[in-house]
């Protein structure tokens, strides 16, 4: 009997499936179940005839051989066909077929542009736009609090002055001016080196003490320590100033009031009517509820969390846990980033030069007019803010490495 061959893939790039259509086998299939021989197709193949391998599937009769019972036959080929069964010359290299396109998928049409994996900020848009309509709907509530009777009646009890003690200094001394610069300038760079261990994977260089090779940490955490340090050095001194001139009194507070007068600023502030204050005479209640927040909370802890986690803390001492240090060590530095750009943006919104002069050039008076139009504390800052950038470039392995090696030994491992 006559059986028709399935066709497959062309032979030939571009060529129709193979073997031609029509293509049959002449098979002699047996009538018992008894196994049946493998059959030529042809005794003789005839002209033009090529012999082909025939693929075998399973038997048709049980205890059979596999199906076909042939292992071959005799087909036409054409000729494109028969040029690629003969053998290429040795001295000319087959040339590889061309490789297929790839099928695009249906959910990715042909020509569109993949996202950018580089995109990071979109991630941060959706909070971003939450924000915004949060801080939108504070302000409105705070515009209509204030416009109640209520609201007027706890804005003329409490006005969100500073309630001080008998003797508070006034002005801001020099001191003051230079310890603000060295810690903006710290605590930019520790908050720069702080990030880049947390997301660390391979460190570009190793350091170790000298008493102790096999002691290696980063050459990033040994910056992030060494500016820790400092930063400890500077609060440090920043504390003895702070009572031993009795500038204590600005950033504590002394009385209850404080705490009704604070709500009041945070109100007038969210009405974007600024609170009237002068920071060389005093400050309004919020502010020094932050600022006590941030010199003796925020501080403490930070340095705190971070001795733990160093590699210098005693094993021995397990009073607090390696867990709570963690948990206690990356939100105090959201806060902190979060009050920078806060505290900034009201430096720059309530009053730009009279708050520079007095924060970067010692120079205010009673009168909050008196320099509000004075540039020096505005150029002493764009200085500050200069200096900050060239440490900001100068904290990479480079320029770290020399000053690293007198204090230990650097590695590339």
């Amino acid at each position: 009997m006559q059986t028709p061959l399935r066709r497959g893939l062309p032979r030939v790039v571009g060529g129709e499936p193979w073997p031609p259509a029509g293509a049959v086998i002449d098979l002699d299939v047996p009538e018992s179940p008894a196994p049946a021989a493998a059959q030529p197709a042809h005794d003789e193949p005839a002209e033009g005839l090529s012999a082909v391998p025939v693929r075998r599937g399973l038997p048709r009769v049980p205890g059979g051989e596999a199906y076909p019972p042939v292992s071959e036959t005799y087909i036409a080929l054409p000729p494109a066909a028969l040029r690629e069964r003969e053998p290429a010359p040795e001295s000319e290299p087959v040339a590889p077929a061309p490789e297929p396109k790839p099928v695009a998928r249906a959910t990715e049409p042909v020509g569109a542009e993949k996202p950018v994996a580089s995109r990071s900020w979109t991630r941060w848009l959706t909070p971003a736009i939450a924000l915004g309509f949060a801080f939108a709907l504070a302000v409105l509530l705070a515009r209509y609090i204030l416009g109640t009777d209520a609201g007027a009646q706890f804005i003329q009890r409490y006005d969100g002055r500073q309630p001080l003690p008998v003797g508070t200094p006034v002005g801001l001394p020099a001191w003051l001016n230079w310890a603000h610069f060295f810690n903006m300038l710290l605590m930019v760079l520790i908050i720069k080196t702080g990030l880049s261990v947390r997301n660390e994977r391979k460190p570009a260089a190793y350091w170790a003490p000298k008493n102790n090779p096999r002691a290696k940490i980063s050459l990033t955490l040994w910056l992030h320590l060494t500016l820790d340090i400092a930063w400890v050095a500077l609060g440090a001194v920043f504390y003895v100033l702070l009572f031993a001139t009795g500038q204590w009194a600005r950033i504590v507070p002394t009385s209850w009031d404080t705490f009704p007068n604070a709500v009041s600023a945070g109100l007038q502030y969210l009405t974007l009517n600024w609170p009237e204050d002068n920071g060389w005479v005093y400050y309004n209640a919020l502010q020094e509820l932050t600022y006590f927040a941030v010199v003796f909370i925020a501080a403490p802890l930070a340095i705190i969390s971070g001795a733990r986690m160093s590699p210098w803390w005693p094993k021995g001492w397990s009073l607090v846990s390696m867990k709570a240090a963690r948990s206690i060590h990356f939100p105090t530095m959201i806060f902190f980033v979060v009050f920078i750009i806060t505290h900034v943006g009201l430096v720059f919104l309530t009053g730009m030069r009279r708050n520079l002069n007095a924060m970067f050039a010692a120079r205010g008076d009673v009168d909050p007019a008196t320099y509000a139009t004075d540039w020096t504390g505005t150029l002493v800052f764009l200085g500050a803010l200069v200096v900050i950038a060239a440490a900001w470039f100068a904290a990479r392995p480079l320029v770290v490495a020399p000053a690293a090696r007198l204090t230990g030994t650097v590695s590339q491992r």
